[in-house]
């Protein structure tokens, strides 16, 4: 409701006394004069620009009218032919400030966050005139009633605060503005107010009609919003003459089209408006009001006209008498919206463009932008402040969870936040500058101004907030500082201009002190500057610098008291200059107190690194510095972060970046350093465990293409950098980098089922990269011209590439060594911009379209054959233009569609039909640039466009498109953008990679145009998110009971291949790196390295009788499938890891091992009667075939051994009366084998003809087999003729509304069901007597790996780590239905979630409980009805690479490739902790020996791959440190004989001698360089019978066969040379690259003797006497 004071109505222009121009301004040619139609003084606002010419209320804008009418009416006439403009600033109640525009000079309805623009547009309507134009000749003064309650809540979804200010703009005449809450009817005179239930308008804002005549014939009417029932499908046209007013904007559904008229209108329930005639008679209806939906007896109530909901309905005053109602010939004036963003209801469908918005931003990829100096810690320290362009970002480093605030246009050029999280300020950084004030706490707008400053460079605020300072450039780039007061902004106030100054002196940094808000300081190019705001003046006086004068000061921080106190002589100004000078200065007295200079780490001429120190000589550039009570962080150009103390004494610790340190900001508690470099690296250094964290990576230009892997959740980025970056799209970090210095990559996409992707590059050159091995595979070069387009099919077997010069490339991607099939000249359109829109591939991967051979054709090809099948001639589709018109770029839609859009340079999107090349629909105006990527939702729901800098989303579903949702936040021109795979997220990239999440529900039961209906999605589809169903990964005590409590663990999330590392808990940690894939269901065996350095030794099972037994085993084979059994009814418990199978009690955890494999074993199989176990593994190098084993369960021993295929067994499945066995190899082998289990010879054997992932005997049917592949069901009947067997096969292909063309798994239920999984993450349920497939439900998100089923349940587990249960009990009678069966009836019972991809399980026959197995190396005891997972077996997931035991052997430690670090109890070989680093392998390990007598202090230290050494708290589980004393791998670690000092040994042969609590590396030997350090050995001996001095001995071996022996006292620093040995190579060298280790030790009960073993001439152990200096055998 409005203040008393301003109702009923307040006449704005006498309040504001306009005429006086105190509170009011104006601008350019503005003038009273008399107007003949009023006969009255109005005022005259004309001139050729708009926005130098207006009125404005009130005069400055960072005051407010305050005015809370719900109505605004304006009385103006536009100037004819001219052009006019009326902007509305209108605050939300959330104090949210919303600009509204009016004008004809808009040609569509635009919307952002704070600004809606509104097409309004007068004029005399003809079929060939536009709606948009100038004013007509005969425009006539218009009332505009504009409602800004409706306006905010129906477009903006916000609450009318009040009325802020108003610009009224040329050209146009206007008589006055009021406000008011009451809904005046301006025609309507007080006669007929009396009869009819409406409000006239009061006389002093009423039009003189003259007697006799109609208010209609010479006045307009338009209100805005208006309602109606319907909306029309297009404007309302008529013959008539006299103008029209058209206010065009995006009617929201469900609100029906807005009208309003200058003459009443009868209104049909019809979707389309009909206009009356001008002899109409009989009753009709008043333009539509905003009353409550009342009877007709009801009376009206003013209260719920002010007050009422947003949403109001049609008064149907079908009794009003027609001689009320004027109904003379006048035009109608339609409010309506043809050119929405948000769309309207649709003609004869209830169902519209919901939600609004339908994407949310959820994610950003990228720092900077603009400058990488503005990152800020808040106060809280839990979050940090930084700008990705035109968005500004809060990290919480804790959670990674971001938060964003949306609204600038450009980039962000400067940020403050002041001391208590409550204002955020924030500057644009094109000219002219435009700022924000933002309540951080909410993220909303509370202030938008325009700076004086032309640009502004930095902001500062005070502690409390109530100041703000800026520093820039005016427009004639002089350097100007400005004040603004901003105490009152939270309050619903306005910013203050306090003062302004200008200075001739450069300013790079300034800052307001934290004792007075009064004083600030600044620096810049030869001068540091105190300032005082007093008086309303800005004033400066310079600080006497000496000698030092002419250096170039970069950055300051001031430094406050320990004890607090507030004094400006207790505050010290601290200043850095690019010569490496910093400077400390007394703040009262003016002066520099002390100067120091950083010098390189390195003195000329220097051979070994030195101390950092502050001296004279040259020095290295500072960029930035930030200040705590107790040291000062110091940023460089040499790319180090040095925190020292505030003595600058010596080094604390330093962090080496991979570029220069742009900005340095010390968080407020004072435990963590952020740290930004110019590389677009965003981290932070915690200084208590003395770990870098890595926070954001950014790409240092535009993003030119994207592509995206399903399985791994990876994305890809090309970008003008000359980088390539995969990501992961989960936690938005990056995986790895590929840098080409001289070929800049143009195009990526992904391999569809192999951990690989491919690349083109501006030489011609198209790579594919193994994500695996983070390494090059293959190279073509068929190209001359830069690559411009890459797409793979959706089956993975074709790739095509199109180049600059017009030639297109097929390649043949079936195995990694993809080849090329063709190259054909002159195909593409040459010189066309690389897009990822070039070449598009159909979703069924038959059709390739591109836009070529001239930039107006678009041709499609048979993917297969490149044989060309339509050629569409895009210049000619529009025949009115006078301009040849240009395709830009092409996608398929859904395959059941047939679609193919083309984007064009007109501005266009044409969909034609991908067969026939008919045009099915056109989309006009897509956007004033053309786009140069677009692509359409697998629902064919929403069409994603990129223009210009946003992005359209436009629905497709619905022929007559109500027009786009529209989407700011890149600040350069978009593009790409695409789906995920899921249709779940949308990402688009520019200048940053922007992940938004589609807000519509999933329309699963949608099915398109002429396709078969597709099934709904189960319920429960999603994830579950109690605490209590996910995996606890507790360590296992007793089964079925799982353990109290979970072992303490670590995870230490390691920086990817360019540097960086941050923490993070693994507890839960997913997957490993290389993710199962469910469409390719082959065994990996997994890989072992050749090199003679990569192992301390191996050694083979032991054979029976030898000196060693084989004891335990700790592990579990992840890489295998279906490599574990499980039956509950006898206990027998069995899985394999490596070449064993381990038999294990359950209970009291006793194994045996079966052995003889020698490969990997890839599956297993136990038989019905649970007496014979059946064990295949891969080919090995002395095998030409695999082996398959059956072993005799009761006793142990294998019984039969026979070699069925030449390639690894994929499968293995005993027949229900356990008379046949089936075994099925791999995709390479393709066999199919029977067995006879009596003898087990071969009984047949066929050849597949395409690859097959599963088989399974028909439990009730011992005659019949099935396989499942790829797009196809195969049944196998088996037909016996004595003692023959034939096979008969029947094949069923996967319909197409399943929509999956791999089939991954599959399993039996009730008869005569078989269950299906896809590798897209559907279930499917085929009738197998009638071999069709009748219902299919979406059950994951990844593929589908393994079903189970008994009784009711059915138990499926993915690729994504979900174990999911379903009851299906009610399937077997949804079979009659057929095809038209839906899932409703199926339902998710529980889920958990499993640390890696499920590869086999066994459950009770009840379903209740079982063990599963991931690719993780884990199996899991499941509990469903407690809704828990137990951990069994956890090993590690590749290769071990060493084991060290703790000083009392109670414990032992293993480290390995995976990067983890497990410390293990030897007494029940339980998992006791975990240290996981990421991305990393870890090769070396040592536990340190007993100190002082005190456990407490164990540590372990951990070298890994990228040179860095880990030091892990084994009592405190947590790492406490974390060096880099070596450029290479490390290939071994040892700790002193104290526990004191790490020696280190790498492969390049360099020994590193390092402090454990500080990280300092003090002594680096390159006596052995050149070969691996193989092993460091550290005993505890007095050296003094041995000729030297030293508390430790120590030896050193490489892999060239020496090894050196050293005494130290590293106390003292001393460490001698004892001994060197050089033992002999051996003579042959045709194994010189399968050399074993040389390996040395210390006698461990005489330390002179060494012990040696290596390859040599013999094979032996050698003893040396390092007393005797001879051998002492």
């Amino acid at each position: 409701m409005a203040r008393a004071w301003q109702h009923p109505f307040l006449n704005v222009f006498r309040h504001f006394r306009v005429d006086e121009w105190k509170r009011s301004a104006k601008q350019g040619d503005v003038a009273v004069v008399t107007d003949k139609t009023l006969k009255g003084a109005v005022y005259r606002i004309r001139g050729s620009v708009s926005a130098a010419n207006y009125i404005q209320l009130p005069k400055s804008s960072t005051q407010s009218l305050g005015l809370t009418g719900r109505y605004l009416y304006v009385l103006f006439r536009p100037l004819p032919s001219k052009h006019f403009v009326i902007h509305l600033d209108v605050s939300s109640k959330d104090n949210q400030v919303i600009r509204v525009s009016f004008s004809n000079l808009f040609k569509e309805f635009k919307s952002t966050a704070t600004w809606l623009q509104f097409p309004l547009v007068l004029e005399a309507r003809t079929p060939q005139r536009d709606l948009v134009g100038l004013a007509p000749s005969g425009a006539r003064w218009t009332c505009l009633q504009l409602d800004l309650q409706d306006v905010l809540l129906v477009y903006l979804n916000r609450c009318y605060g009040h009325l802020k200010s108003i610009r009224l703009c040329a050209s146009l005449l206007v008589r006055n503005l009021y406000t008011s809450d009451l809904c005046f009817e301006p025609a309507i005179s007080g006669a007929q107010w009396a009869k009819l239930p409406v409000t006239p308008m009061p006389r002093e804002m009423a039009f003189p009609v003259p007697k006799g005549e109609s208010w209609h014939d010479r006045y307009i009417h338009v209100r805005f919003p208006s309602e109606s029932l319907k909306v029309p499908s297009k404007p309302i046209e008529k013959s008539c003459s006299p103008p029209e007013a058209v206010l065009l904007g995006p009617g929201p559904q469900p609100l029906p089209c807005p009208v309003a008229s200058s003459k009443p209108v009868r209104f049909s329930v019809s979707p389309v408006v009909q206009t009356p005639s001008p002899t109409a008679s009989g009753r009709a209806a008043l333009a539509p009001r905003p009353f409550p939906e009342v009877s007709l007896s009801q009376e009206r109530s003013d209260a719920s006209n002010a007050d009422g909901p947003g949403f109001h309905s049609l008064e149907p005053w079908a009794q009003l008498e027609a001689s009320d109602i004027h109904t003379a010939a006048a035009g109608t004036h339609v409010l309506t919206h043809e050119s929405a963003e948000v769309p309207v209801a649709r003609t004869g469908s209830c169902e519209g463009f919901l939600p609004d918005p339908v994407l949310r931003l959820k994610g950003v990829i990228g720092f900077g932008g603009h400058g990488t100096r503005q990152a800020l810690w808040t106060p809280d320290g839990a979050a940090v402040v930084y700008p990705c362009h035109a968005v500004i970002v809060v990290l919480l480093v804790d959670t990674g969870e971001q938060r964003f605030f949306l609204g600038h246009t450009d980039k962000v050029s400067a940020l403050a936040l002041d001391g208590s999280s409550s204002l955020l300020a924030s500057a644009q950084a094109r000219a002219p500058s435009v700022m924000r004030l933002w309540d951080f706490q909410t993220g909303r707008c509370l202030c938008l101004f325009r700076s004086p400053m032309h640009v502004v460079c930095s902001l500062s605020f005070s502690d409390s907030g109530a100041l703000l300072c800026g520093v820039g450039k005016d427009h004639h780039g002089r350097t100007m500082v400005v004040a603004w007061g901003t105490g009152q902004v939270g309050l619903g106030g306005e910013v203050v201009v306090l003062a302004k100054a200008h200075t001739d002196f450069d300013v790079q940094a300034f800052r307001v002190t934290f004792f007075d808000e009064t004083r600030m300081a600044s620096c810049g190019q030869g001068s540091v500057r105190l300032w005082r705001l007093r008086g309303g003046v800005l004033r400066s006086c310079p600080v006497d610098l000496g000698e030092h004068h002419a250096l170039q000061f970069t950055d300051l921080a001031f430094k406050q008291a320990r004890d607090g106190c507030p004094e400006p002589s207790a505050a010290m100004l601290f200043v850095c200059s690019r010569s490496g000078h910093i400077l400390e200065i007394d703040c009262q007295r003016m002066v520099v107190r002390h100067a120091r200079r950083l010098l390189p780490t390195r003195t000329p001429g220097g051979p070994h690194p030195q101390k950092q120190t502050f001296s004279s000589g040259p020095g290295i550039a500072i960029s930035s510095l930030s200040v705590s009570p107790a040291m000062c962080a110091v940023g460089s150009e040499d790319g180090f972060l040095r925190l020292w103390p505030l003595d600058f004494s010596s080094v604390l610790l330093e962090a080496e970046h991979e570029g220069p340190v742009s900005s340095v900001c010390v968080s407020p508690d004072g435990l963590r350093v952020l740290s930004a470099t110019s590389s677009g690296h965003l981290g932070f250094l915690d200084t208590l465990s003395r770990v870098y964290h890595m926070l954001a990576r950014s790409h240092t230009a535009p993003v030119l293409a994207l592509a995206m892997e399903q399985r791994r959740g990876q994305l890809a980025t090309v970008s003008q950098d000359r980088t390539v970056r995969i990501w992961d799209l989960a936690t938005l970090q990056q995986l790895y980098d590929f840098t080409s210095s001289e070929d800049a990559p143009c195009a990526v996409t992904f391999h569809p089922t192999r951990p690989t992707f491919f690349c083109g590059f501006s030489s011609g050159a198209v790579r594919s990269f193994s994500l695996e091995a983070a390494e090059v595979l293959v190279e073509h070069t068929c190209h001359r011209g830069a690559v411009t387009g890459l797409t793979a099919t959706p089956d993975g077997r074709l790739l095509f590439s199109s180049c600059s010069q017009g030639s297109l490339a097929q390649y043949s991607c079936a195995d990694p060594q993809w080849h090329v099939l063709r190259v054909a000249a002159d195909m593409v359109c040459p010189d066309a911009p690389a897009s990822p829109s070039a070449l598009a591939v159909s979703r069924d991967g038959r059709l390739l379209a591109f836009v070529g051979p001239s930039r107006c054709t678009v041709t499609v090809m048979g993917s297969a054959s490149l044989d060309e099948l339509l050629r569409v001639d895009i210049g000619t589709l529009d025949l009115a233009s006078s301009r040849l018109d240009s395709a830009m770029a092409v996608c398929f839609g859904p395959a059941a569609l047939g679609h193919l859009l083309v984007s064009t340079s007109s501005n266009r999107v044409v969909v034609l039909d991908a067969v026939s090349g008919r045009i099915i629909r056109e989309l006009p105006g897509v956007h004033p640039e053309p786009c140069p990527s677009l692509t359409l939702s697998e629902d064919a729901r929403f069409l994603l466009i990129a223009a210009g800098r946003t992005i359209k989303v436009w629905d497709y579903a619905t022929q007559a498109s109500p027009g786009p949702q529209v989407y700011i936040g890149h600040s350069e021109p978009v593009q790409a953008v695409a789906f995920s795979p899921d249709q779940q997220q949308v990402l688009s990239a520019g200048d940053a990679v922007f992940l938004w999440d589609v807000l519509a529900p999933t329309e699963s039961d949608q099915s398109f145009p002429g396709a078969p209906p597709a099934c709904k999605t189960g319920p429960g589809a999603g994830p579950l998110e109690d605490a209590a169903s996910r995996a606890s990964e507790l360590p296992r005590q007793q089964v079925p009971k799982p353990c109290q409590a979970s072992p303490p663990r670590l995870g230490v999330c390691a920086r990817p291949p360019e540097g960086g590392d941050g923490a993070r808990d693994t507890r839960n940690s997913g997957a490993p790196r290389t993710t199962y894939l469910a469409s390719c269901k082959a065994f990996t065996p997994a890989r072992v390295s050749c090199s003679p350095h990569s192992a301390k030794g191996t050694c083979p099972p032991p054979a029976s009788g030898g000196w060693l037994r084989l004891k335990a085993v700790v592990g579990y084979s992840g890489n295998g499938r279906a490599n574990m059994v499980w039956r509950p009814d006898t206990g027998f418990f069995a899985y394999t890891c490596g070449r064993l199978v381990v038999v294990e009690d359950l209970h009291s955890g006793a194994q045996q091992h079966w052995s003889g494999h020698s490969a990997e074993i890839s599956t297993l199989a136990l038989s019905h009667s649970a007496q014979v176990l059946a064990s295949a593994s891969g080919r090995s190098s002395t095998t030409a075939h695999c082996q398959i084993r059956v072993w005799d369960v009761s006793g142990g021993l294998c019984q039969h051994l026979i070699f069925p295929h030449s390639t690894t067994v994929l499968a293995l499945a005993f027949s229900p009366d356990d008379r046949l066995l089936v075994t099925l190899g791999d995709h390479d082998g393709r066999t199919l084998a029977l067995w006879g289990t009596a003898t087990y010879d071969l009984v047949s054997s066929t050849r597949l003809p395409e690859p097959v992932h599963g088989v399974a005997f028909n439990p009730w049917d011992a005659g019949e087999l099935t396989c499942v592949g790829q797009g196809t069901v195969t049944f196998w009947l088996l037909q016996q003729r004595g003692a023959d067997i034939s096979l008969q096969v029947r094949r069923e292909p996967v319909p197409e509304a399943v929509g999956a063309g791999e089939l991954t798994s599959l399993c039996y239920g009730a008869p005569p069901l078989l269950y299906c999984g896809t590798s897209s993450g559907q279930v499917c349920v085929w009738d197998t007597r009638a071999g069709r497939c009748f219902l299919s439900w979406e059950a994951d998100d990844g593929g589908i790996g393994l079903l189970l089923f008994s009784g009711s349940r059915l138990v499926s587990g993915s690729s994504t780590g979900r174990l999911r249960l379903w009851a299906v009990g009610a399937v077997s009678e949804l079979r009659c239905k057929g095809s038209g069966a839906r899932s409703s009836s199926v339902f998710m019972e529980h889920e958990l979630v499993l640390d890696g991809a499920v590869v086999s399980a066994s459950f009770d026959d009840s379903v209740d409980m079982g063990v599963v197995g991931t690719t993780a190396g884990t199996l899991w005891f499941v509990s469903w009805a407690e809704g828990t997972s137990t951990r069994l077996i956890s090993g590690h997931r590749s290769k071990v690479n060493e084991v060290v035991f703790s000083p009392g052997e109670s414990h032992c430690a293993t480290c390995s490739e995976d990067g983890s670090v497990r410390v293990w109890a030897l007494a029940s070989m339980e998992l006791v902790i975990q240290f996981q680093v990421l991305n990393q392998s870890c090769l070396c390990l040592a536990w340190s020996p007993p100190c002082c007598g005190r456990p407490e202090q164990q540590r372990l230290a951990a070298g890994y791959g990228d040179g860095s050494l880990r030091i892990f708290s084994v009592s405190r589980t947590a790492m406490e440190l974390k060096m880099h004393p070596h450029p290479v791998a490390l290939t071994t670690v040892a700790f002193s004989t104290d526990g004191q000092t790490v020696l280190s040994g790498d492969k390049d042969g360099l020994v590193a001698v390092s402090h454990p609590c500080t990280g300092t590396t003090f002594r680096v030997l390159s006596d052995h360089q050149g070969a691996p350090i193989s092993t460091i050995c550290v005993t505890c001996k007095e050296c003094e019978d041995l000729g030297v001095e030293g508390t430790d001995l120590w030896l050193a071996a490489s892999g060239d066969q020496r090894v050196s022996v050293w005494a130290s006292d590293w106390l003292r620093n001393h460490c001698e040379l004892v001994d060197w040995l050089s033992f002999p190579m051996p003579a042959t060298t045709e194994t010189q690259g399968h050399l074993p280790p040389s390996l040395a030790a210390f006698c461990p009960w005489d330390g002179a003797l060494l012990m040696y073993v290596g390859p040599g001439v013999y094979k032996e152990v050698i003893i040396y006497n390092l007393c005797q200096k001879q051998s002492a055998c």
